[in-house]
């Protein structure tokens, strides 16, 4: 997917577009993405260079781990991104793009490490870790 899109938080204070390919949607099912988002997270990714904030006063990193960072709004709390330290690319959480997406989830990652309330029944490719 080539046409530009846009997200952000859900107050609004942060506000980023997308000029470039989406890649299609992975479900995380790791423990640091159920702890911020209560559940498994789902990602795109592109090139970092493809994403331009066009507001971003509240956006706040944190490192989450040795090799991964992770921003958010500090007004809402809203989870955005996750980028891992010298990568080329950056995670957006699905759920921030405006519709229509025009994307959908291709595959689980981390089902090794997955909540246990919850069976993943789609059929869609799965892995224990990245």
């Amino acid at each position: 997917m080539t046409a530009k899109k846009s997200g952000g938080c859900l107050c609004k204070s942060v506000r980023f577009e997308v000029d470039g390919t989406l890649n299609p949607i992975v479900a995380c099912h790791c423990s640091q993405c159920a702890k911020t988002s209560g559940n498994f997270a789902t990602m795109t990714s592109t090139a970092a260079g493809n994403v331009a904030m066009l507001s971003d006063e509240a956006l706040r990193w944190f490192q989450s781990s040795e090799t991964g960072n992770r921003g958010f709004c500090s007004r809402c709390g809203s989870n955005l991104f996750w980028k891992q330290t010298d990568a080329p690319d950056i995670y957006i959480t699905a759920g921030t793009l405006d519709q229509p997406t025009d994307l959908k989830i291709s595959g689980h990652i981390f089902v090794a490490s997955k909540s246990d309330y919850y069976d993943i029944t789609d059929g869609l490719p799965q892995k224990d870790e990245w």
